[in-house]
């Protein structure tokens, strides 16, 4: 089974968490912008397929379309459009797979240890996007 489904917007990575202490305790946060991002993500997993994996292994494609800078060369925004020319900005693509990852626990999947195989790539272009391609590594039995 492969699942297909896009993020509009401009990719983001998972932020370090933030600490605050209070009354002697500390204690660990996401940040607000990195948790809007894992539910626009699994926002759009639901909108498009809405059940999970459940507990099969699973493969990721992730495909980060990056906004071509406006401050980039005639010459050097053709070559980004076509791929010649990759971003090498931020976000790592660690940090974009750590998003995903957790995003989609416990709605695409049971828990993110099932992922046995990623390939995450960047790339400039026009619409600002992430592109993920999920599927299931349990091989099909023919009767």
């Amino acid at each position: 089974m492969i699942r297909t489904f896009i993020v509009p917007g401009k990719p983001q990575g998972k932020a370090r968490p933030r600490f605050v202490a209070k009354n002697g305790l500390v204690r660990a946060y996401t940040p607000k912008a990195t948790a809007d991002y894992e539910a626009a993500i699994a926002w759009a997993y639901r909108q498009e397929y809405g059940d999970s994996f459940g507990g099969a292994p699973v493969g990721m494609i992730i495909t980060a379309t990056m906004p071509i800078p406006k401050s980039a060369p005639h010459a050097e925004k053709s070559r980004m459009q076509t791929g010649w020319l990759r971003p090498t900005v931020k976000p790592d693509w660690d940090n974009i797979g750590k998003v995903v990852a957790d995003a989609l626990n416990g709605v695409a999947y049971d828990d993110d240890k099932q992922i046995v195989e990623v390939f995450i790539q960047k790339f400039y272009g026009v619409e600002q996007k992430l592109t993920v391609v999920l599927y299931d590594l349990v091989p099909e039995v023919k009767a």
